[in-house]
């Protein structure tokens, strides 16, 4: 009995001490180690490192930068079914525990005095989201016990639905995807709330070890994994039989699903990207930036259907250039070989690589990376071979004049499936589309393939207009006393250059002179000597002052007479972002392409957008004026009558409030006279309906106009236009400038890129007749000398005037031709 005793007190006493040594032990180690350990104050206000994704205007995803793809969730989003599959797989106790859990840690501690490892760790979901946004991965005991004290104070900080908030968007689901909603997306291409259990379960398998237990890597496994979550699942309450058992009969489904663009846009996406990046530094690719820009999906869609077609249709005008390799498949080795080279070869656009397995008269087997095909004489019957840009070999009459079994050649399938024999076109080209009335960018093309050459030739590319850029030479001249009418002789002139001991002989396009011409009949025509004399006429000075209010950057605009044909260089951005004053009726708007930027609930940047205010935002300034008056008198009346209880502030709720309302668009500033834009927009429509932008008149509108642009030896193709809706500018040349080849101008390489895209732009929308503005006034004048026209006159055509410089019929009044006199400014280019 007395040794049972002693025993009994030796038993409670060693307790005692084991207790008061563990205590003293947890003690002592948190004294050493929670001065290092961080402040879960933090966890409060987490960000979780979440990429930039930039979106079209209407909400279109365009692109996502980021190494980590994550989409975080509020608690309530998140499926029950989600948030019970992870508690069976991960922490069944996790409501109970006080963010540790004493059997499981135990359990830990037999593993590490059996084998001298961790196996198991005994971690609560607590403990993780300690460790994931805490703690390194290193399996030590110290970072153990760091766990366990981050663990409790997290748990008195935080509520059990933050806690689980935090986790499910934090953890590493494989493939770079963080977070749950990431990896529905990445394993099922479905948002969470949209998955079967089976699908959930699969998910809840993955934070154990996301390589090991992935569906798409290891379907074996992760079933495994996936069935006895659904087995703790029955076990602990949270289905019922009869869901248990059907989804674990649920096969497999998972398959990567890379990020899926809505818009493809990559040259808009690099360019938002870059302006970011300016603005906010690296942290843009971790700090949950969200970008809405100006970007129509619609629009865009059509300016890369645009742009591939006619740089295509132009690269197979100029012959076919042969396939890009020639291998051998006269046995199986070499069949092989041929095979993987065409596995290894990547796509460009919609072009895809193909052999040549055999010629049959005039049709043509291939091998595709995904079977066999066959291209029928309609396909390839185009490819008269390239001998130089201006000359094409004979016409083919059987497929072996094309192409020979072995050649690595490039295909095109088409709407019916039809494939037609295609190459990478060498040419490249632009596209910019802005919305004239508030400078929004609608569309942007900056090459025929970004993934091929990611340059932007639409922002980067600094090229010379050509005659795209008279029109504003032109309304130059008509600011500053000049009419369509006035009469300028188009005859040779020579100007004397001594700084560069030679002449300058500035033609037109066709070689030809016309003697006297109306700047009307110039300006469609596009008649270079014209254009020479009417800059003389205005003034060099003059004019380039005049041009500058339309955003032209000083520094690129020749002060010689070379101006008046363009010799100007810039990107087609900036000359589109100029012809939006002409085309929205001589206002200055500024060109931008991003309209909000949120950092996940936080708005960061919205644009205030200067824009022409017609008659529908006189209703929204004249409500929006009543509104403000109304805050201002509440405002005023809040500051007399403090609260008592705020110490004389305004309360939060006060504050919000007395806000003021979102502010209307400011009234843009006009550039150009009321009138003069009159007359230059019926001048640059005459371009399309009797000029060298006839081609358009296919879209069937009145309401259109633009200009046309060919530069020296044809090595830029132009062309710009608009109505009043939409604005787009195109370009088309080489990379390194050469001949684009002598039968192309910006009205054959350029405008069909326009018309198509502008057949899309412009569909639905009503046409929008020209609004004759006061103090305009039309008169019947005499073709030949713009002069008033004698009554009866068979050929004479009317012509709309400001009133204050209409002509008079008399002798004193009369039109005379401009004769060119003597200036010391030439220019050494010879430009058309």
């Amino acid at each position: 009995m007395k040794r049972t005793l002693r025993l009994a007190r030796f038993l409670c006493w060693a307790t005692f001490l084991t207790i008061c040594g563990s205590v003293l032990i947890f003690a002592s180690a948190y004294l050493y180690l929670s001065p290092a350990l961080p402040t879960v104050e933090s966890l409060k206000d987490v960000r979780l490192q979440t990429p930039l994704r930039i979106y079209t205007s209407d909400h279109k995803l365009i692109a996502e930068f980021g190494e980590k793809r994550r989409t975080p969730l509020q608690i309530e989003q998140i499926p029950p079914a989600m948030i019970e599959a992870i508690l069976s797989a991960e922490d069944d106790r996790f409501y109970e525990h006080p963010g540790v859990d004493v059997k499981g840690l135990l359990r830990a501690v037999v593993q590490l005095v059996q084998s001298g490892q961790i196996r198991t760790g005994g971690s609560t979901i607590t403990m993780q989201v300690a460790k994931n946004f805490f703690l390194s991965n290193k399996r030590v005991f110290s970072r153990k016990f760091n766990e366990i004290v981050l663990a409790l104070e997290i748990e008195q900080e935080l509520s059990k639905e933050q806690i689980l908030e935090l986790y499910l968007n934090k953890i590493y689901l494989g493939n770079r995807a963080y977070g749950i909603e990431a990896a529905a997306q990445v394993y099922y291409g479905r948002p969470i709330d949209q998955l079967s259990l089976a699908q959930l379960a699969m998910i809840a398998g993955l934070p154990k070890a996301p390589s090991r237990y992935n569906p798409i890597v290891n379907p074996q496994r992760a079933v495994v994994r996936r069935n006895w979550i659904l087995d703790r699942m029955l076990e602990l309450g949270y289905i019922s039989p009869t869901e248990h058992d059907q989804a674990r009969m649920e096969p497999v489904s998972a398959s990567y699903h890379g990020l899926q663009n809505e818009a493809e846009a990559p040259y808009f996406a690099e360019m938002v990207r870059a302006e970011l990046l300016q603005q906010y530094g690296s942290n843009i690719y971790t700090d949950g930036y969200n970008v809405t820009t100006t970007l129509d999906s619609k629009l865009q869609q059509a300016a890369n259907r645009a742009a591939h077609q006619g740089l295509m249709e132009y690269d197979r005008r100029h012959g076919y250039r042969g396939p890009e390799a020639q291998l051998p498949i006269d046995d199986e080795p070499s069949l092989e070989l041929a095979l993987e080279r065409l596995k290894n070869t990547s796509a460009v656009g919609q072009l895809q690589p193909a052999i040549v397995l055999s010629t049959e008269q005039q049709q043509a087997e291939i091998m595709l990376r995904d079977g066999i095909a066959l291209i029928d004489w309609e396909g390839m019957s185009w490819a008269r071979k390239f001998l130089t840009i201006n000359k094409l070999g004979d016409k083919p009459t059987q497929a072996t004049d094309i192409m020979q079994p072995g050649d690595l050649i490039r295909v095109e399938q088409h709407q019916d499936g039809s494939y037609w024999l295609a190459q990478i076109p060498e040419v490249q080209g632009a596209l910019v589309s802005f919305r004239p009335d508030d400078g929004a960018l609608l569309a942007i093309v900056g090459g025929f393939n970004f993934h091929s050459s990611k340059f932007n030739r639409a922002t980067q590319a600094a090229r010379q207009t050509g005659s795209n850029f008279k029109p504003f030479i032109y309304s130059a001249a008509l600011e500053n006393g000049f009419t369509a009418a006035s009469i300028i002789n188009d005859a040779p002139v020579v100007f004397e250059d001594q700084s560069l001991e030679n002449t300058w002989r500035p033609q037109n396009d066709s070689g030809r002179f016309y003697g006297p011409t109306r700047l009307r009949t110039a300006l469609y025509k596009s008649r270079n000597l014209v254009s020479i004399r009417l800059l003389q006429g205005v003034g060099i000075a003059k004019a380039l002052e005049y041009v500058q209010r339309f955003g032209f950057d000083p520094g690129v605009l020749p002060r010689d007479l070379s101006l008046a044909l363009g010799s100007a260089t810039m990107p087609p951005y900036d000359l589109a972002a100029g012809y939006i004053a002409i085309a929205n009726g001589g206002y200055s708007v500024m060109p931008h392409f991003i309209t909000r930027i949120d950092q996940l609930d936080e708005t960061r940047f919205e644009k205030q957008v200067v824009r022409v205010c017609r008659d529908e935002c006189e209703a929204l300034k004249a409500a929006n004026s009543e509104l403000s008056q109304l805050i201002e008198q509440e405002s005023q009346t809040l500051l007399l009558i403090p609260d008592a209880e705020d110490n004389g502030q305004i309360s939060e709720s006060q504050a919000s409030e007395s806000e003021p309302a979102k502010l209307p668009p400011i009234d843009a500033p006009r550039i150009m006279d009321e009138r003069v834009n009159y007359i230059m927009t019926t001048m640059l429509r005459d371009v399309i309906q009797s000029g060298t932008g006839r081609r358009a008149r296919v879209l069937g509108r009145k309401d259109i106009g633009g200009k046309t642009g060919t530069t020296n030896e044809q090595k830029d193709a132009w062309f710009s236009g608009f109505s009043p809706d939409v604005h787009t500018t195109v370009w088309v040349g080489f990379d390194q400038p050469i001949t684009l080849g002598r039968r192309e101008y910006g009205g054959t390489a350029a405008l069909p890129i326009w018309i198509n895209y502008m057949a899309t732009a412009l569909e639905g929308k009503p046409e929008r007749p020209l609004v004759q503005p006061e103090g305009i006034i039309t008169m019947r004048i005499d073709p030949e000398n713009g002069k008033p026209a004698p009554s009866g006159d068979p050929n004479a055509i009317f012509e709309v005037f400001r009133k204050e410089l209409a002509p008079v019929a008399t002798p004193s009044s009369s039109l005379s031709p401009i004769e060119l006199e003597d200036e010391q400014d030439s220019a050494p280019q010879e430009l058309f």
